[in-house]
């Protein structure tokens, strides 16, 4: 009889606990081959349960590919997880739908004392119509590769650091090897003309896309700096320093590696996609040389949001802190993923790592792609105005005066 009631007391008391125990959804993107994966559900998501035995996180991988799509079916059927890993640029679409919390609002004391910890620039990306709808997870960049044998070939010791020397490097650069009157070396090289290849000439040189609150177009993409910045490359493209952009041929990273183009932008995947193909390539990575606007790239990376219909709000916030804590987003440093955080550039983990530093040195300044719901129609509006003036003929004022009237009458239905 007394065992009988001893087991009863277990099971009510393993039940009572087990209804106390809150399910978090986390949706993601992690490759399940990656090392990010590993980390997380074998190591992180563990580490996390045992610190809040109360808290059950449930990762579910959603490839990158199929994630819209998913999340406009969730939308449709008001059905979303809890906490979203989010690409950076899907932000504020949702926020502006009503969907994520605005975690500056919900937990105004904590979201205080963890602000200023964020880089900047990734932090901006959560931010629309006054609220931030979510925090920084992790981040990417772009910075100028340089290949140091093609620089010594031509008497150069040194990467470019200003504006001046990168377009005069670029000229110095691009060569007809073999006499036969055709360029077979190009000073630069670039994938597209979009804003991803484009914002690092645009805000150096001092030009902007949006104004600081992301409703206005009209003189700030067609303002002076910016006009500068597209007629320059224009220039260098027609003129023939820049190589052919998508004419087929070979890839930009494995141009770089080959000898062919001495500069180009990437991000901090071309580490392992140069290394896969040529390990004993040399790759030198360095800021881009600063304009009238400074030293500025691109932000990339993703977010990580929590959805109002949570009801679990407490328990979603507890884990996004804990995934942007230091000591996790070092662990995420070791398998390749940047961290969001200020202050980083002396832990070992940077310090040690082969091209970290200085894209963790880049994002101190880089400027995120406009948070705002119409991204993607002023990417596409923004590409074309840029394609119109390199090969198209249009002169570079005509041509981002036409990007502002378009862009301008998209912003309308935001205002």
């Amino acid at each position: 009889m007394k065992k009988a009631f001893f087991l009863l007391v277990v099971v009510l008391i393993s039940t009572f606990m087990l209804a106390q125990v809150k399910e978090v959804i986390f949706w993601h993107s992690y490759s399940t081959t990656s090392g990010e994966y590993k980390l997380l559900t074998e190591e992180i998501i563990p580490e996390f349960e045992r610190e809040h035995s109360n808290i059950k996180i449930t990762e579910v991988q959603v490839p990158y590919d199929e994630m819209r799509r998913r999340l406009i079916v969730s939308t449709a059927a008001a059905q979303y997880p809890d906490v979203m890993r989010m690409d950076i640029i899907w932000v504020p679409q949702f926020a502006d739908i009503g969907v994520l919390l605005p975690v500056d609002e919900e937990f105004p004391k904590d979201f205080q004392q963890i602000k200023d910890d964020f880089l900047t620039g990734p932090l901006a990306t959560n931010y629309w119509k006054g609220h931030y709808y979510g925090v920084p997870l992790d981040t990417n960049t772009r910075v100028l590769l340089w290949n140091r044998e093609m620089f010594e070939e031509s008497g150069l010791t040194a990467p470019p650091t200003n504006m001046e020397e990168f377009i005069k490097y670029i000229k110095i650069l691009t060569k007809d090897t073999d006499g036969d009157g055709q360029i077979d070396q190009w000073g630069f090289a670039d994938t597209g003309f979009g804003p991803w290849n484009s914002m690092p000439w645009i805000y150096s040189f001092g030009g902007q896309i949006l104004d600081p609150t992301n409703s206005k177009a009209e003189g700030y993409i067609n303002a002076p700096e910016s006009v500068e910045a597209l007629k320059t490359f224009k220039d260098l493209y027609n003129q023939g320093y820049i190589a052919p952009i998508g004419g087929g041929g070979i890839g930009v990273l494995e141009g770089y590696a080959e000898g062919i183009y001495a500069m180009t932008f990437d991000g901090p995947w071309s580490w392992s996609i140069i290394k896969g193909q040529y390990p004993d390539s040399e790759i030198n990575y360095s800021l881009i040389p600063a304009g009238k606007g400074g030293s500025k790239s691109v932000v990339g990376g993703e977010d990580i949001v929590i959805f109002n219909s949570t009801k679990y709000k407490e328990e979603a916030w507890e884990f996004v802190k804990f995934l942007t804590s230091k000591d996790v987003q070092l662990k995420f440093a070791t398998v390749g993923q940047m961290p969001i955080l200020n202050g980083l550039l002396d832990e070992p983990e940077i310090k040690e790592h082969p091209f970290f530093p200085v894209y963790l040195k880049q994002l101190e300044t880089a400027v995120p792609r406009s948070p705002h719901p119409a991204w993607n129609e002023i990417n596409d509006i923004l590409d074309s105005a840029w394609q119109n003036a390199v090969i198209g003929g249009v002169e570079a004022q005509d041509a981002l005066d036409n990007a502002a009237y378009e862009i301008e009458e998209i912003l309308n239905d935001y205002r």
